[in-house]
């Protein structure tokens, strides 16, 4: 499974980004999807998750402002940002938690989790 993020850029304070993370690959069926970042000199934190099911979590730093979406025929997970703040400049990697199937449907199943490559979000004030 590989997974290709896409949205990033530079933004004035108050303003807006949709990022995008698509999986890709073979006999795969994807789990739970999210958004994580890291700012520099801090720990990578959880931005926002949402299960197959379509329930969602969100950083108490970004409620009602973010919106993470998906289209699990696409999987593709979204992240609307609204209302950009300074503190919201990281770098943003979406991530997905998946089932590989090596042989088939009914045979070996294989759980992991793939990251992807990381989009640079700025944010001017």
């Amino acid at each position: 499974v590989q997974l290709q993020a896409s949205g990033g850029g530079l933004v004035q304070s108050g303003g807006s980004l949709r990022l995008s993370c698509a999986a890709s690959g073979s006999m795969f069926s994807i789990n739970g999807m999210g958004w994580h970042r890291q700012a520099p000199g801090k720990q990578r934190e959880l931005v926002a998750h949402s299960t197959r099911a379509g329930s969602t979590n969100y950083a108490d730093s970004v409620k009602g402002r973010f919106t993470i979406s998906r289209d699990n025929a696409k999987n593709t997970v979204y992240l609307q940002m609204n209302n950009l703040k300074p503190e919201d400049t990281a770098v943003y990697y979406c991530e997905a938690d998946y089932f590989y199937y090596p042989d088939g449907p009914g045979g070996t199943t294989v759980a992991g989790r793939e990251w992807g490559q990381g989009t640079q979000v700025t944010v001017s004030s």
